[in-house]
């Protein structure tokens, strides 16, 4: 039952930026031009390796965005133990770019979690803690921050360099934190379709927490999708999540 759970949770990491260090840093509110890709269902392979264990699986994302709304539905299943984990981001596109109005997520054998940005309010609240945070404009959850990145990047392309670094707010389950992704470098990526070049970005833990390193590719000619998301912890666990084909909508 342990090895079970430990497997679940590595599945759910794929399917969205899981930070685990602690909530802290700034809260970037920065209005910058965004152009959402376009609506797609994309489907993803998943390679985990957990306290010594090893799964493949696969991940489902449908993204779709249009008159001012988007929404993402992803699923990620398992050979063995099939659904693992749901989850659901949707709300507005506004000048800051996506801007959520709820993020659900229900894992296998866990209660599910709601975590609401109430735009009235001007409050991020979450059915797992107390806590609350206020909306400044920009604010993501765990599954629309690297299609925030993704829009950002297609707006303005040439700004996405070696070096430079791109600041979100995240909310998850019990709090949120500012996320700082880095260019690294343009590299040649192998996904379901053939080699594709994407750009790389890297999420860092902070120098003095234990968190877990978050790499992201978004590739330029498939309209910035994001074709690989791996997830790396201290002592080499890690899941690898590659595109294996994407449909338009």
């Amino acid at each position: 039952m342990k090895n079970i759970t430990i497997l679940c949770a590595a599945m759910a990491l794929a399917l969205a930026a899981h930070a685990v260090e602690p909530a802290s840093g700034e809260h970037p509110s920065v209005k910058r031009p965004t152009n959402p890709p376009p609506s797609a269902d994309l489907s993803y392979n998943l390679k985990i390796k957990q306290s010594g264990l090893s799964l493949n699986g696969t991940a489902t994302v449908q993204w779709r965005a249009g008159d001012g709304k988007y929404s993402i539905s992803t699923e990620s299943r398992a050979a063995i133990f099939g659904k693992v984990v749901e989850n659901r981001s949707e709300g507005a596109i506004d000048d800051f770019g996506l801007a959520p109005a709820s993020f659900y997520e229900k894992r296998l054998r866990k209660e599910p979690y709601t975590t609401s940005f109430k735009r009235d309010g001007k409050t991020i609240a979450f059915t797992e803690s107390d806590a609350t945070y206020p909306i400044l404009g920009g604010e993501q959850d765990r599954s629309s921050a690297q299609w925030q990145l993704a829009a950002l990047a297609r707006a303005t392309p040439d700004k996405f360099k070696p070096g430079s670094e791109w600041n979100l707010f995240v909310a998850g389950r019990r709090d949120a934190e500012q996320w700082r992704f880095k260019v690294v470098k343009t590299e040649n990526i192998q996904i379901g379709t053939g080699e594709v070049s994407a750009v790389h970005l890297v999420k860092a833990p902070p120098p003095d927490a234990q968190g877990q390193q978050v790499d992201l590719w978004l590739a330029p000619s498939l309209d910035w999708y994001p074709v690989r998301v791996r997830f790396n912890d201290t002592d080499g666990d890690f899941v690898d999540q590659t595109l294996e084909k994407v449909v338009k909508k």
